[in-house]
């Protein structure tokens, strides 16, 4: 028995590939082409295939390596009989002589593997261990669901195992019965860590002969095939041979799906399924480009993810009931229309319902109507409401914030505030900056000049940026509450409905009160339910009494 290095083969000109998979273990057997390790470059993934068949005896590589051409992968070595078998598939027929020879060696050697069967009749014990998790981190074991002397089949849980991102379970890659479990639960694994032993019962009858076969029958060279029984299964893959039926081909890929770490965490990210995506690779092997076709596929309405995302709505043929109109979205309500389902998908929304008494803020405001018309202005309510947003923000800073893509929040010192404004075009949302710095008055032209200018389609991308909260009324249209959608990455939004005179109680008797009804939203990600009551109450108080504004 001869040990030999495998290197990394002709790469085409790539370098410093990376390790996403090593497909054998040590003491794994492996037929040729059989899989060995998966490689990803910048632009596809391969597989390197064994060139010969042998038994792993070390691998020298890790997960996550940088490997060029010639690099060392595992050492083999070869199986006993695999060297003659070759050697007597490459020429082309043996002389009569060598086939006397031949048929002397078989008969005489065919004796001494008899035992063989009986051997591999034998249970055996197979350490099973944690599968590749795609990362060198430990992970927590938070459920061991067997005990010494359970049965398994293959495929059933093992144990579950949590990282910060996600639980897993770990299925077993065979039958068997449960000998001694080697992790408890709160203990921390990595990629390796040996997990239990489990028995695995004899191999099948088919792969013994029956006593009754002639010796003779049995060719020369049986002992170079590995025997089924002696493979191990890997943990990263089910080896399904040509034989197999269709329906054990679907479970085994149900139970095993073929595809390395960084397809498996792009697919996690997404919120897919790997059971859903075909797998174009060799044997199937799902890839990055399979997982991304996927989800094209789904966003254009040819898919449909079952489990896991949003079903896509099935075309109607509306003219079937009546006489239609068909016309093209404009480009500003595609744009409202892409930025509200993002936020809708990725903002946890939290919408908290309030009324203001605003009966003497109203008062104020009729009483500088006259001085309103000297300045040639008009002062509406929305001035008002935006002073008091942005002292309400002043004293609660925690509002005025976003969060980033790597879980950092951005405290903003400035005031920014976005409003809403309605448009034959469709909603846009100018943006009034430092609106705690400026005047009532100021605050009114502004908002006429942002609202005219919203009108004619003549804001600017810079108009429209920089926002920090942002108000949207709907009162001159009526109604007693919505629930508005936080316009990220902003991290909360307020809705304003349309006032009404209500009974209102003050100790001893009803009185009517002008009543401003308020809708909340925000993002639970930033703000929990006690930030953003306090900051609603707080906002309720200023509208209810300006004079806090000057406190």
């Amino acid at each position: 028995m001869t040990t030999e290095t495998i290197p990394v083969p002709d790469l085409g000109g790539a370098d410093e590939v990376e390790v996403i998979e090593i497909c054998v273990a040590v003491g794994d057997s492996v037929q040729a082409e059989d899989s060995l390790v998966v490689l990803e470059s910048d632009k596809a993934s391969m597989e390197i295939p064994s060139p010969r068949a042998g038994r792993i005896t070390a691998i020298r590589l890790a997960v996550g390596d940088k490997v060029n051409a010639g690099d060392p992968l595992v050492e083999m070595a070869s199986l006993e009989g695999a060297d003659a078998g070759e050697e007597q598939a490459e020429p082309p027929a043996p002389a009569a002589e060598e086939q006397a020879v031949a048929a002397e060696a078989s008969t005489e050697a065919a004796p001494e593997p008899a035992p063989a069967p009986e051997a591999a009749g034998e249970p055996r014990v197979e350490l099973i261990r944690v599968p590749d998790l795609g990362t060198s981190d430990e992970v927590d074991v938070i459920e061991v669901p067997l005990r010494a002397g359970d049965t398994v089949e293959e495929g059933a849980s093992l144990v579950v195992l949590e990282s910060d991102k996600a639980s897993m379970d770990v299925p077993s890659p065979m039958a068997g019965t449960v000998r001694s479990i080697k992790v408890a639960e709160g203990d921390r694994v990595s990629t390796g860590s040996p997990l239990l032993e489990l028995e695995v019962a004899a191999a099948a009858p088919a792969e013994a002969r029956p006593e009754s076969e002639p010796v003779e029958s049995r060719p020369a060279p049986a002992p170079s095939p590995a025997p089924a029984a002696e493979r191990k299964p890997s943990s990263f893959q089910d080896d399904v041979g040509p034989a197999s039926t269709a329906g054990q081909r679907e479970a085994a890929q149900a139970t095993h799906l073929y595809a390395g770490p960084a397809v498996r965490k792009l697919a996690r990210e997404m919120g897919i399924s790997l059971e859903q995506v075909p797998g174009t690779g060799p044997k199937g092997r799902i890839l990055k480009s399979d997982v991304q076709g996927f989800v094209q596929e789904v966003m254009a309405g040819r898919g449909v993810l079952s489990g896991s995302g949003i079903p896509a709505i099935p075309e109607v043929d509306f003219a079937r009931f009546g006489e239609v109109d068909v016309e093209p979205m404009s480009r500003l309500h595609k744009a409202t229309a892409a930025n509200m389902h993002r936020s809708w998908l990725n903002v946890p929304h939290v919408t908290q319902f309030d009324e203001a008494d605003v009966t003497e803020l109203e008062a104020f405001r009729t009483s500088l109507r006259a001085e309103a018309e000297e300045r040639g202005t008009r002062l509406t309510p929305l001035p008002l409401l935006l002073k008091a947003c942005a002292a309400a923000l002043q004293a609660h800073p925690g509002v005025n914030v976003s969060l980033t893509s790597d879980e950092q929040v951005v405290r903003k010192r400035y005031i920014h505030i976005g409003m809403a404004v309605d448009t034959p075009a469709g909603l846009v949302v100018p943006v009034i900056r430092d609106v705690n710095r400026k005047s009532l008055w100021e605050l009114a032209e502004e908002v006429a000049e942002l609202a005219e200018k919203a009108r004619q389609r003549k804001l600017t991308p810079n108009d429209m940026q920089g926002g920090g909260f942002t108000l949207s009324s709907l009162g001159a249209l009526g109604g007693q509450g919505f629930t508005p959608i936080v316009n990220a990455p902003e991290v909360a939004i307020l809705g304003v409905s349309r006032l009404a005179v209500k009974p209102v109680w003050d100790g001893s008797e009803f009185v009517p009160r002008k009543m401003l009804p308020l809708s909340l939203s925000y993002d639970h990600k930033a703000l929990n339910g006690g930030d953003a009551g306090r900051f609603l109450t707080h906002l309720v108080e200023l509208l209810g009494d300006i004079r806090r504004m000057l406190l």
